[in-house]
C-alpha cells in the first residue's frame, strides 16, 4: 500500500513538474529569474528524505520497483550501491514544483554507532579479552578469544591487522560512523 502511494506521488511529480504547488492544475507562470528555486534542487538542509528501502537481497524487487538497496555498505567506493529515495520539502520553505520528489544516487550505507578509532583502541588495549569483537557484535568469536586470551596473542595480532586493513567490520553490515 505504501509503495503504491509513493509511486503515485512520483508520477504526479513527473507529470506535474511544471506546475506550482500553490495553484495545482494550472501554470503559475514562474519567473525563471525569480527568487523561488525548483523544489528538487534544494539542499539537504531544506528537505527530509526517507531512508533507503531495504530489499534484503531481493534483486527482482529492485528490478520491479527501480529503486531500493539489495545490500548495504562496502569498504570501498566501488562496492557501495546507490539508489533513489523519496524526499519531501520541509514546511515553511517556499519553492516551485512538486514538494515530493526522488533524490537520485543516494548511497546504500547504514551507520549504527561503530567508530573505528575507539574499536582500534579496544583492540590494542583490551584485544586479549575479545573486547573489540564484543563491540563489533561478533559475540561467538569474542567468547573464544576471551577464553583463549586472544589465542595466546596470535589472534590478538591478527585482529589488529584485520581491523586496520578493513577486513574486520561490524557484524550488522553497517559502516564505520564517520563522525566523532
Amino acid at each position: 500500500m505504501k509503495v503504491a502511494v509513493i509511486i503515485t506521488e512520483i508520477l504526479i511529480g513527473i507529470i506535474g513538474s511544471s506546475y506550482c504547488f500553490e495553484c495545482p492544475g494550472e501554470d503559475c507562470g514562474i519567473d525563471p529569474n525569480g527568487p523561488l528555486v525548483n523544489c528538487s534542487l534544494l539542499s539537504d538542509d531544506f528537505i527530509h528524505c526517507d531512508p533507503p528501502l531495504d530489499l534484503k537481497g531481493n534483486v527482482s524487487a529492485k528490478q520491479l520497483l527501480g529503486y531500493g538497496c539489495v545490500k548495504f555498505g562496502g569498504t570501498r567506493y566501488g562496492e557501495v550501491e546507490t539508489t533513489s529515495v523519496v524526499c519531501h520539502v520541509l514546511s515553511g520553505i517556499d519553492c516551485f514544483g512538486n514538494r515530493t520528489f526522488f533524490k537520485f544516487n543516494v548511497p546504500c550505507i547504514k551507520y549504527t554507532g561503530h567508530f573505528f578509532p575507539s574499536t582500534l583502541l579496544y583492540s590494542l588495549l583490551l584485544g586479549f579479552f575479545g573486547v573489540d569483537r564484543f563491540c563489533l557484535g561478533h559475540t561467538g568469536t569474542a567468547f573464544g578469544k576471551l577464553l583463549t586470551l586472544g589465542g595466546l596473542g596470535v589472534w590478538w595480532i591478527v585482529d589488529i591487522i584485520l581491523l586496520v586493513t578493513g577486513n574486520l567490520m561490524p557484524s550488522d553490515g553497517s559502516n564505520w560512523n564517520p563522525y566523532f
